[in-house]
Order: structure tokens, then sequence, then C-alpha cells
């Protein structure tokens, strides 16, 4: 199982918001934790650096490989609640940083299983058999309208209000997350990404994208057609394979 990321400026924004970590465990277990800050440049790059420092620090002290799924859930879990309450925490002791917040995406890959937690608009994809597939669901007032049949996937991703999101972390006292589970076989790859990227493209043209490309090649070819249709935002994105 391997791991690989990159987090690119693009080609507008002054400072880099997004941060991103990834590692691994063993062999067969690897983990990757993707934030995209917003509160002001100072802000916004506070809000992601600290969250990515303090939910790896949680995970890689607390992880062992006879965690069970339950346990294992809850120790991602706990690891973005901590950096949710240190964030917040920072937001209120310091005007400058006041409103400050981030997405976050947190995955664990262990042999064929990948274990996720997230807020906000960055997103998870499984990609297997030349197939690719949402597995987390925006936050985001535009994903409440298509979830409502109101707008559809294509009209979303044009819509004015398409980066107001409804959970952040580091908002509020308490953070509301969704966890859930993915069978990852053999061959198969996880995609975690911030809207720099997947802002770009729908799901089928981000299937097109990765085509027959893995590992850093990959990353750097994301990364470049973002770039190419406009890098209008801080692109991040780290693959997992199996």
């Amino acid at each position: 199982m391997k791991v690989y990321s990159e987090s690119d400026i693009g080609l507008v924004r002054n400072s880099n918001q997004d941060c991103c970590r990834t590692g691994a465990f063993s062999e067969n277990a690897v983990w990757a934790v993707v934030c995209d800050g917003m509160g002001g440049a100072n802000g916004g790059c506070v809000a992601s650096s600290v969250a990515v420092d303090t939910i790896v620090e949680v995970i890689t002290e607390g992880y062992h490989p006879d965690l069970n799924e339950e346990q294992l859930q809850k120790l991602l879990e706990d690891a973005v609640s901590r950096a949710n309450h240190k964030v917040y925490e920072m937001a209120q002791n310091d005007f400058s940083l006041y409103g400050m917040g981030t997405t976050v995406v947190c995955a664990v890959a262990r042999d064929d299983q990948v274990y996720i937690v997230h807020a906000g608009d960055s997103r998870a994809y499984l990609f297997a058999d030349s197939e690719i597939r949402r597995v987390t669901t925006d936050h985001s007032i535009v994903q409440e309208l298509v979830s409502a049949g109101q707008l559809t996937e294509d009209e979303a991703r044009f819509h004015p209000n398409r980066n107001i999101i409804t959970r952040a972390l580091g908002v509020d006292p308490e953070l509301d997350t969704d966890f859930n589970t993915v069978l990852m076989p053999e061959g198969a790859m996880l995609l975690i990404c911030t809207d720099g990227l997947s802002g770009y493209f729908s799901d089928s043209e981000l299937c097109d994208l990765i085509g027959a490309e893995d590992g850093e090649e990959l990353v750097s070819k994301l990364i470049g057609a973002a770039k190419d249709s406009g890098g209008s935002d801080n692109i991040t994105v780290a693959v997992i394979e199996n």
C-alpha cells in the first residue's frame, strides 16, 4: 500500500491555505489528512496547519494494528475533535484569527478497507475497475440543493454559492463529522482532494484524467490539469493505492 500527496498554491492566490500530510503505519496501513483553510490568508493557513498537525499527532500516537473498526473510528473522530477544539480556542483568543476554520478529510487505509472522517467540501473518491465513485458527501449549501433535487451536479459546480460550506473544523465548539468505511480491493485507489481540483471537473472527467496514471505522476497530472483549467484556488491532492 502506497500514499502520495502534493499541494500547490495555484495561479491566483497569494498564499496556500491548504495543508496535507501523509504517512504509513506499516506496509499494509497508511494515512492521509487533507485540509482547506478559510478565514483570510493568515487565519486559513493557521487553521489548516494546526488541524493537520493535531490530527497527525493523535492518530500516529494512538494507532495500533489490533484496533478494530469501532476503535479506529473513535481514534479518527477523537483526532478531529481535538483539532476542532484547538483551532476554535485559538480563534476565540486571537482577534486576528476570529472566524477561521478548515475543511478536513482524514483517512486511514488498512488492508482492503479505508476509514474516513470528514467535514466540509474537500472530497474522497474511490477509483476501481476504471470507474470512479465519490465516497464523501459535501457539507455545503449546493449539496443540500442537489440532495433535495433542486440542482443537478453540473449546475452545482457553477452555482454562485458553491463555496459556502455548512460544516467546518474550528468554527464551533463541537463539530459534527461523517464517518464511513469503503472497500478498497487490490488495484483500487483512493483520491482525496480540495475543491481546487474537484471544482473544475465532474466525476466522469476526473475518471478520464486518472486513466492509467498512478502514484506521483497522477498527483502531478491532476494538479497540472487544475492549473490548466484556471488554477483559481489552492490545489491539494493525496492518493492512496492498494
